[in-house]
């Protein structure tokens, strides 16, 4: 029988690592007394970082013994004492090759049933003094697992542990894992984790994608074509139309007759710049509408103090030749039957109105939601053509909104004010539609969240930021936002490093451990969890350039995308971060 040999807990502290502070419960110890384990977790214990762990579906986390005395071995350590993996439980038995998603056990006057293998957490890495222990725990096969609590109960290390019932399908922890984070897939497996009800909801999510991918893949059918080839290449502007006082269309074609790569309609091109005669700025703008005649067209608009803004609306003209990487981009149209909604303001239209161009093509069937939100008519980009659009769209709906001026007569359309939970509520939009909003970030926030109200799932609500994307740093303490800048200390000397979101460029220096430590010390917002090559959280799109990997990643990305984690430049190198 297998026993409970430690229950450990702990409260979360800040921790401090790599100049950052840690909110984190990865410290716990064991307790020698009876404790009572409650829905969320054991008496005495908390976790700092509720967004990977911690909540109903993981209270409790299990390690084995035998993993212990295979780390110590592996490692070379003798200091590894219960607790250490940040577990609750430390268990003799229960290996992770054998215990199945949704086995239920009962310890003591508890009854527990496993949800999920280890979140691939950093935090683990920074306990042991091993950084690269969350890549290591899924490479051999030793994640360990989350219980919930199915009856409330009292335990104490020495209780046996009996299984109540087998989970269905009978996938063990570390197969499951293996799913998720490793190459060479079983699609019958993947088939089976998606009918386990315990699994928690975060990876059937991650499953359903997984799935998705593959019926795709056996089909023969990518969803739309391949991605653009790295690099830039020249394109040649064919002509510049103001759209209104502040926005201009810029139309550019191939210099040689040849065709241009297809985009899908939400893309965006990056266009590199010598804006002062020799400096190189970088920017992305999205498609403004699907490439027709071997052009593209983006639409940008001339903010106040934007540096390559204000080059192309005051000295870029027809003949002028641009370097321009793409298309690019995941926030695109997706196929399907089921309504879709359109949401934006100001100039974030464009993405949205090259999907809207997608639909009237092929007078698609579907009900469609077109909102948008301008200051008044003046400003109101694409008005005409987007109207036109609609009006080939046998089931659309226009919704305008003006904030500064009242419409004018006979535009029913366009009402005063701005889109609000209860004009959503009013249009009637039905809870499976599929959502897309692109537009001021705080415009965003407010209207996924009104589309949640009305019953949209999340993974049903896509949005599109033109700046720097939401940073996430599980577990780190927020501080100030600052400015992305050049990196402290003297300049590097390596190539150059191009960061097209906060158009911060810097020469590279091997000071960084990574592309990832480069950004961080630029201040610029980024995105990580395991920050050894397993979680995929760090990909991020390679418009241009080589990179090398100094831990290779568990999987490769997609090709185009780099795990910044993990990766230094061989030569020029271009990100969409």
């Amino acid at each position: 029988m297998a026993t409970l040999l430690s229950v450990n807990v702990g409260m979360p502290e800040d921790v401090s690592w790599q100049g950052r502070t840690v909110r984190t419960g990865a410290w716990k110890s064991p307790v020698h007394d009876r404790r009572m384990v409650r829905r969320l977790n054991v008496d005495g214990d908390g976790q700092g970082d509720l967004a990977g762990h911690g909540g109903e579906i993981r209270a409790v986390l299990v390690y084995q013994l035998e993993s212990y005395r295979y780390w110590r071995k592996q490692l070379g350590r003798d200091d590894l004492a219960f607790g250490m993996f940040g577990e609750n439980f430390t268990v003799d038995g229960l290996p992770d090759d054998e215990v199945c998603i949704g086995d239920r056990y009962r310890i003591g006057e508890a009854e527990f049933e496993v949800t999920q293998p280890r979140v691939t957490c950093y935090r683990v890495g920074m306990r042991l003094g091993e950084p690269a222990m969350a890549s290591l725990l899924v490479a051999h096969h030793r994640p360990g697992f989350y219980l919930r609590v199915i009856t409330e109960g009292r335990v104490q290390a020495g209780d046996g542990i009996t299984r109540t019932r087998r989970g269905p399908g009978e996938l063990s922890v570390a197969d499951t894992d293996a799913l998720l984070y490793l190459p060479g897939r079983d699609p019958a497996k993947l088939r089976t984790a998606l009918r386990i009800p315990a699994l928690s909801p975060g990876w059937q999510q991650s499953f359903r994608e997984l799935a998705a991918a593959e019926r795709s893949g056996q089909s023969g059918q990518s969803g739309g074509p391949e991605p653009a080839p790295p690099g830039f290449r020249p394109l040649r502007v064919a002509r510049i139309v103001p759209e209104t006082a502040d926005v201009s269309s810029v139309h550019l074609g191939t210099t040689d007759g040849t065709s241009l790569p297809e985009a899908r309609p939400g893309q965006y091109l990056s266009l590199r710049l010598a804006v002062d005669g020799t400096a190189r700025a970088v920017r992305s703008y999205s498609l403004s509408c699907a490439p027709t005649a071997g052009t593209y067209r983006i639409s940008v608009k001339h903010e106040p103090h934007g540096k390559v803004s204000g080059y192309i609306h005051a000295r870029l003209r027809a003949g002028d030749l641009v370097d321009v990487a793409g298309p690019r981009g995941t926030f695109v149209l997706e196929e399907g039957t089921g309504p879709v909604v359109l949401l934006s303001a100001g100039i974030g239209v464009t993405p949205v109105l090259a999907m809207l161009h997608g639909l009237a093509a092929v007078r698609d069937p579907r009900p469609v939601w077109w909102i948008h939100t301008a200051r008044d008519r003046a400003h109101h980009a694409f008005a005409d053509e987007a109207h036109a659009l609609l009006a080939r769209l046998p089931h659309a709906r226009e919704h305008v909104h003006y904030t500064a001026a009242a419409p004018c007569p006979g535009e029913n359309h366009i009402t005063r004010g701005r889109p609000t939970a209860a004009s959503l509520t009013a249009l009637g939009i039905p809870a499976d539609a599929d959502a897309y909003l692109c537009g001021p970030t705080a415009f965003m926030d407010d209207l996924s969240g009104h589309l949640r109200d009305l019953g949209l799932r999340p993974e049903r609500i896509r949005t599109e930021r033109f700046g720097a994307l939401a940073a996430v740093n599980p577990g780190v303490t927020p501080t100030a936002a600052v400015h992305p800048h050049q990196p402290p200390g003297p300049p590097g000397t390596g190539p150059l490093v191009t960061f097209t979101r906060t158009g911060v460029t810097t020469p590279w220096s091997p000071a960084h451990a990574s592309l990832l430590e480069l950004a961080e010390a630029c201040d610029i917002p980024t995105r990580w969890s395991c920050r050894t090559g397993v979680c995929h959280t760090c990909v991020t799109p390679l418009v241009t350039g080589d990179i090398t990997y100094t831990t290779p990643p568990l999987e490769l990305p997609d090709p185009g995308t780099a795990l910044v984690c993990c990766t230094t430049p061989v030569g020029e190198v271009v990100l969409d971060l």
